[in-house]
């Protein structure tokens, strides 16, 4: 711990140095007194001091630097709990300019930057070791939108965006489960939800982004702009941008949601009527679970969710015409529709409360080719033990609606078969390293029995460093991804979080 005294020392060391650093060279660019040594600066000078006073060379920025103990304490973690990462610097900038003005930093000096929305990441992709941290939470105003679109700042939540289109008569067309995630964070990815089956993911929702690249440099793109970047920086995992500003496309939005919960003993029964409800887009919203019942047998769910303007508008004799559930087990109930999109939020207050909110999440999504779902799902399921708070996801997404380049998919044959969303989210003991480590394992022998059966795993899950080869990963689109790392990003500042 440290005296005030030691804190004032610090204080005027930092202020001799800051003032040090901004003296202009001849270039007119700050002359920044330290150099980037294997993860530790060779100088005095703190990447903070140095980032500040690089900072405070350009008029009108607003950010702020922060180094204290704190600060880096709370970013050396994220949602995951499995990897460890102390920044050597946190910045989080309120305007695009602010955020332009650290990339140019990092570029010139080569120092790594991660940005961080929620920090919902699994296996450290939002950290850096001795690098900065874009902390996007000052950038997340929505901004009235044209039409049917909002337009939304990276670090606004999908709760505030769903809201202010809610106050419109509108809605995004796919949504995440769990709305605290935030806009920059999920098209990072690609974004999928219980209607990923009509419109596709998330990035296929979006018309425009704002981007500041690896050099420092603002642009705008979509499919008629700057047509790489757009398809570079949706589902590339920061690699060759900083996403700063959506523009999303939305639509009508219901009054009403009716759910179904319909419930299975058998999987293939459970798939061949997930697979004809999607098909014939009987259902607004389709997701699958895999449970235990109370006699420790496999129990499979399809919820199955329509949305309507008025009560009587629903018909569930057409909707579940020829389906093969058990009627006995069926629960159906009634909610608005901004209720439904944020179900999630009295699970999320509970877990808060338990504390398990804040214990290790080694998780772990994978798609799977139709005819590799049967034997991987139920290699997976053997010997699998469920907490309270531990979930399994399994439900098809329409592969032709999914057109992000980066967002890879198993490739269907025929085309209009559907590919399967297999996820483990688990939750670990903190206290059980052993455990901990047992499971990583396991995600990696299931990885690479998805990898060899044809699927593909999903940006962001918990895999250990080294089992995901992202060249194989990228496939067909990998030449395109190098060709604009190497135009946007040519000092590979954005890299470090993915090698």
């Amino acid at each position: 711990m440290r005296s005030d005294a030691d804190r004032r020392r610090v204080a005027q060391h930092d202020s001799r140095v800051s003032s040090e650093c901004a003296q202009p060279s001849a270039s007119g660019t700050e002359s920044l007194r330290f150099a980037w040594c294997g993860g530790r600066y060779s100088h005095a000078v703190s990447l903070a001091a140095a980032l500040a006073a690089f900072l405070r060379s350009r008029p009108g920025l607003t950010t702020t630097v922060a180094d204290d103990e704190a600060t880096l304490a709370r970013f050396s973690r994220d949602w995951g709990g499995l990897v460890h990462a102390r920044p050597g610097a946190v910045v989080r900038p309120c305007s695009t300019a602010d955020v332009a003005a650290v990339l140019a930093f990092a570029a010139e000096t080569g120092t790594p930057v991660v940005p961080r929305g929620s920090g919902h990441s699994c296996f450290g992709q939002s950290l850096t070791e001795g690098g900065i941290v874009l902390d996007l939470s000052g950038l997340a105003r929505v901004h009235p939108g044209a039409g049917r679109e909002v337009v939304a700042d990276a670090g606004a939540s999908w709760r505030r965006v769903t809201e202010s289109a809610l106050a419109r008569g509108l809605t995004p067309t796919v949504l995440p489960d769990y709305l605290g995630l935030s806009v920059g964070g999920t098209l990072s990815v690609g974004g999928l939800g219980g209607a990923s089956h009509r419109h596709g993911a998330q990035t296929d929702t979006v018309t425009a982004l704002e981007v500041v690249t690896g050099t420092g440099e603002t642009l705008w793109c979509s499919p008629e702009r700057n047509r790489d970047l757009f398809d570079a920086v949706r589902a590339g995992s920061g690699r060759c941008g900083v996403i700063t500003r959506a523009t999303i496309a939305v639509g009508p939005a219901a009054r009403l949601a009716r759910r179904r919960k319909l419930y299975y003993r058998d999987l293939a029964a459970f798939r061949a009527d997930q697979r004809t409800v999607v098909t014939e887009e009987r259902f607004d919203h389709v997701e699958g679970r895999v449970l235990r019942d109370t006699g420790g047998e496999w129990l499979y769910r399809m919820d199955a969710t329509s949305y309507h303007l008025l009560p009587g508008d629903a018909s569930d004799a057409e909707a579940l015409d020829g389906l093969s559930f058990d009627t006995a087990l069926t629960e159906t109930a009634e909610y608005s529709y901004g209720e439904f999109c944020d179900r999630m939020a009295d699970g999320e207050a509970s877990l808060r409360e338990s504390g398990e909110w804040f214990h290790p999440h080694p998780w772990l999504t994978v798609f799977l080719p139709d005819d590799a779902v049967t034997g991987i799902v139920g290699q997976a399921l053997t010997g699998l033990t469920l907490g309270e708070a531990d979930t399994v996801l399994l439900y098809p997404v329409s592969a032709d609606r999914i057109t992000t380049p980066l967002l890879r998919l198993p490739k269907a044959d025929p085309a209009h078969t559907p590919v399967w969303l297999f996820a483990l989210l688990t939750v670990a003991d903190p206290r059980d390293p052993i455990d901990l480590a047992g499971r990583l394992k396991r995600n990696a022998s299931l990885y690479d029995r998805v990898a060899e059966a044809g699927g593909t795993v999903y940006p962001g899950s918990a895999l250990p460093r080294g089992a995901l080869k992202w060249e194989h990963h990228f496939g067909d689109a990998w030449p395109a991804l190098t060709a604009a790392r190497r135009r946007y990003d040519p000092a590979g500042v954005l890299a470090a979080a993915h090698s």
